[in-house]
């Protein structure tokens, strides 16, 4: 019962206080879960993040997820959905029954207007990470570029830029496959 409560516990703190979306949450999660508790490991925790942000929904909520169900199955993936959006709902609830009254309120706008860049920065921090966990160098830098080109720019669907990665992906593994010196005794 311990460990149901702590997995709720931690989703609860990192829903609580992360500005800017499931992005923004995912350096305290790695954190937590890999760094400070060893319930996953690294490679995993990418693993999930990936079909974390490949299924649909809010990648918060679908992290959130995968981790319970990695760690406790079925109930644990119930507790700790429940921990990562009860502070957002509770949070939302409040600003809405109170947002009426002082969304014209200048040290609001301005509050607000300070808060958006710490959210960039919120975001970019975990690009980074993910970027260094899943081997991104100078080398192959050219497919997350050119697939946020595509979705940012072109406007191209998500899903297309998926669906291609797949086929390059297996098409890579073939060719290396093929193509791969045998090791010498």
């Amino acid at each position: 019962m311990k460990i149901y409560w702590q997995l709720f516990w931690i989703f609860f703190k990192i829903g609580a206080f992360t500005l800017g979306g499931g992005y923004a949450m995912l350096p305290l999660l790695e954190r937590e879960i890999v760094h400070n508790k060893k319930w996953i490991d690294g490679k995993d925790f990418i693993d999930m993040l990936a079909l974390a942000q490949s299924a649909p929904g809010v990648i918060a909520i679908n992290t959130s997820i995968f981790v319970g169900y990695k760690i406790k199955g079925v109930p644990g993936s119930v507790v700790t959905s429940l921990g990562c959006a009860l502070p957002s709902f509770l949070i939302i609830l409040l600003v809405a029954m109170a947002f009426t009254d002082i969304q014209h309120n200048e040290v609001v706008r301005r509050v607000f207007m300070g808060i958006r860049p710490a959210i960039v920065a919120l975001i970019a921090a975990p690009v980074w990470q993910m970027a260094k966990s899943a081997h991104v160098t100078w080398h192959n830098a050219f497919i997350p570029v050119g697939a946020a080109l595509l979705i940012g720019v072109l406007h191209v669907s998500p899903v297309i830029v998926i669906a291609a990665a797949i086929v390059g992906g297996i098409g890579y593994g073939v060719w290396m496959s093929k193509h791969a010196k045998p090791p010498t005794p």
